[in-house]
């Protein structure tokens, strides 16, 4: 790789000028198109100052469907189905019990480019340590973060910051991150994880909506030691849109940031801080950095409301995801030298997006029909069908603009996306 050229801090794009940067979205029997997507998606020796990955937890080409459906209707397009490459990854995992992967597994392949067992974070079949593309960008002296609206320290943002083959563990992830990772940036739920037994932290231990919940840290008080080493802590919107260090740590709810349960049982998703703030506040804070940044943002409730067979709720997910996605391209759009990738680390509830047909609707999981919904701006409807509440083998899709996107098209193992990343990021280092 030759020498890293720096221009300094970019700028975002504002709102009102998204539509002349995106260009005229035409649609036509091949899909969502974008005016300049073929300049955009340079090919694969093409160098970024920095990457945005978006994870959608779950989310497979049914979910991402209904979304779209529910959302933009039978001729529009999401944000993420507007970038000009698109691609398809395989996500199976080396488990010896299944090749059907966890979230675990899936995500140290994306951050590291090898296959594992599921529950292993940041290690190979072996158990062997494999440095992540989150800690070779530190190494490279650039600006790294995670944001998620699952704990800061569930199985995907884990697999970028740290190596434990327990994904269970997520005091001693939480350690890791902060610790030996350095991760810059680290925004979202888990604040149990954070605080030993009887410490209670912003959000109170055995709240109404879940008695479960608590403070449970075996390592010790990790926010105070994030305090040691540099962190800015803060707790709300308030105290996010205020923070003003190059270090931020967010905890914003007990665990996940939402209540994940079926569509009867009070579920809720109205996170205290919304994932788009939360990326572009990241951005805001990494894009200070000269050399370049790597930052993970992550859309939980697509997988959770799945396990759940939630369809309005997976839906949400999806266009909350978009939002955050909507952020990023605005922030992309202006900078000629960000790679932006969408994907997701598998598919959750094998959902099929069907018609209406009362003889076929049934109500009992894993067959269960879930509708109907209306496709936006028409006068159609559609049904969900879940043929599980367990994650499958499918196929997810794979959106991406920017220096090195090229690599990205067609059909490849979910390490390839890593491999895509590292390359457009790192070159060999």
């Amino acid at each position: 790789m030759g020498n890293r050229i720096h221009r300094g801090r970019r700028h975002w794009v504002t709102p009102v000028a998204v539509g002349s940067v995106l260009g005229t979205v035409g649609l036509a029997a091949g899909g969502a198109t974008v005016a300049g997507g073929a300049e955009r998606a340079r090919a694969g020796d093409a160098q970024a100052e920095n990457v945005i990955l978006f994870v959608g937890d779950g989310m497979g080409y049914g979910a991402r469907d209904a979304g779209r459906l529910s959302l933009k209707g039978l001729d529009g397009a999401l944000v993420m189905d507007r970038l000009p490459v698109a691609g398809t990854a395989r996500t199976h995992s080396v488990d010896p019990e299944t090749f059907v992967t966890d979230s675990a597994a899936a995500g140290t392949s994306l951050a590291t480019g090898v296959k594992t067992f599921n529950g292993a974070i940041g290690v190979d079949a072996q158990g062997n340590r494999v440095r992540t593309l989150l800690e070779r960008a530190e190494r490279a002296g650039l600006s790294t973060g995670v944001v998620t609206t699952a704990q800061v320290t569930d199985a995907t943002p884990a697999a970028f910051g740290s190596h434990v083959q327990d994904r269970a563990q997520q005091s001693e992830i939480a350690r890791q991150m902060i610790e030996k990772a350095g991760v810059d940036v680290i925004l979202g739920g888990g604040e149990d994880f954070w605080y030993p037994a009887g410490n209670t932290g912003a959000y109170p231990d055995a709240p109404p909506e879940d008695p479960t919940e608590g403070s449970r840290s075996d390592r010790g008080n990790l926010v105070d030691r994030a305090r040691e080493l540099g962190y800015e802590y803060v707790t709300d919107a308030a105290g996010l849109q205020a923070a003003e260090g190059r270090k931020v740590l967010g905890l914003f709810a007990n665990q996940e940031m939402f209540q994940q349960r079926g569509e009867t049982e009070g579920a809720v998703y109205d996170p205290v801080v919304p994932l788009r703030t939360m990326a572009r506040k990241a951005i805001d804070i990494l894009s200070q950095d000269k050399d370049g940044f790597f930052l993970l943002v992550e859309e939980e409730a697509i997988d959770e409301m799945a396990h759940r067979n939630n369809a309005p709720l997976m839906m949400k997910g999806v266009r909350q995801l978009d939002r955050a996605v909507r952020v990023g391209t605005r922030f992309a759009n202006g900078d000629d030298d960000t790679l932006l990738v969408v994907t997701a680390d598998h598919e959750t509830g094998g959902v099929v997006v069907e018609q209406p047909d009362a003889a076929d609707e049934t109500g009992t999981a894993p067959s269960a029909e879930d509708g109907p919904f209306d496709v936006a701006g028409s006068d159609y409807q559609f049904f969900i069908d879940w043929t599980t509440g367990q994650h499958s083998d499918g196929d997810v899709p794979v959106m991406a603009t920017g220096p090195g996107a090229g690599q990205l098209k067609g059909t490849y193992q979910n390490t390839h996306v890593h491999d895509a990343m590292r390359e457009a990021l790192l070159g060999t280092r």
